[in-house]
């Protein structure tokens, strides 16, 4: 099951709900959430881009990374309290 957080130019921000067992990352696709998606690490000083498996465009990406950034603080506390930690 996953765990829906944001909404921006049509992508969504999601957590998979088996991955306590990793360090705060977010999922991100278009439209609804999918297996089929880019998975950025959420670190203290950067936002680090693991894959691109949904192929959004790379000026997309830029902008999503960028919102993550700002938004970085309520994504740890939602990872925190969707994992119970």
């Amino acid at each position: 099951m996953t765990k829906a957080l944001l909404d921006f130019m049509g992508y969504v921000f999601f957590f998979w709900s088996r991955e306590d067992g990793e360090p705060p990352h977010v999922h991100v696709c278009k439209g609804a959430p999918s297996k089929v998606s880019a998975k950025f690490w959420i670190k203290d000083d950067e936002i680090i881009m693991e894959h691109n498996d949904a192929q959004i465009p790379a000026k997309d990406l830029k902008k999503i990374q960028m919102y993550i950034s700002l938004n970085k603080k309520d994504i740890i506390y939602e990872w925190f309290r969707h994992f119970g930690q």
